[in-house]
């Protein structure tokens, strides 16, 4: 897979370093919202190595859901067909939700989750990414909470994937054009 990677963008030990940061901010900023444990929702496939190591982070009583939503279909920009692939077994109706992603490129994806956990009747809804690409943006969204912001390349690891490959890189890299192209 190495051979694939232009450059390393993000090395494993700032990812776990700012995965420290945000849950301990996450902690503070959610303390007071003792009256449920806080539902986080992962949402699939890409969150799930960024959302492992941020949890561990943080200091509340919480709860785990996750939804599968696409709107890539196997390419290298996004298709603007956000489809729910799977939805939550988890009411959000009075719920502070914090939805955990990998990755906010044109914002479409979270812009309909978020539209959806609202009105779904969530007392809350905040996005925590580790990555932000603002130069992607398609709709006016911003992550309440973000790792890194990146360049407008195309980054593969720590959960980002090209085709479903590339997901288990510890780090996150820009991928050769070649690979893609």
């Amino acid at each position: 897979m190495m051979r694939d990677i232009e450059k390393v963008l993000i090395t494993h030990e700032e990812i776990v370093q700012k995965s420290q940061e945000m849950g301990q901010q996450i902690t503070g900023d959610f303390k007071m919202c003792t009256d449920q444990p806080l539902l986080v929702v992962g949402l699939l496939k890409g969150s799930v190595p960024f959302m492992s190591e941020l949890l561990k982070s943080i200091d509340l009583m919480l709860e785990i859901d996750f939804m599968d939503v696409s709107s890539y279909h196997g390419g290298t920009q996004s298709t603007n067909d956000v489809r729910i692939l799977r939805d939550l077994e988890t009411s959000v109706t009075g719920r502070h939700v914090l939805i955990i992603e990998d990755i906010v490129d044109t914002g479409q994806t979270l812009k309909k989750v978020v539209g959806m956990l609202e009105s779904r009747g969530a007392a809350s809804v905040k996005v925590a990414s580790l990555l932000d690409k603002p130069e992607g943006r398609k709709v006016v969204l911003d992550a309440d909470y973000v790792g890194f912001t990146i360049p407008n390349e195309f980054v593969v690891g720590y959960g980002l994937d090209y085709n479903e490959l590339y997901r288990n890189l510890p780090f996150i890299g820009i991928l050769k054009a070649d690979v893609y192209a």
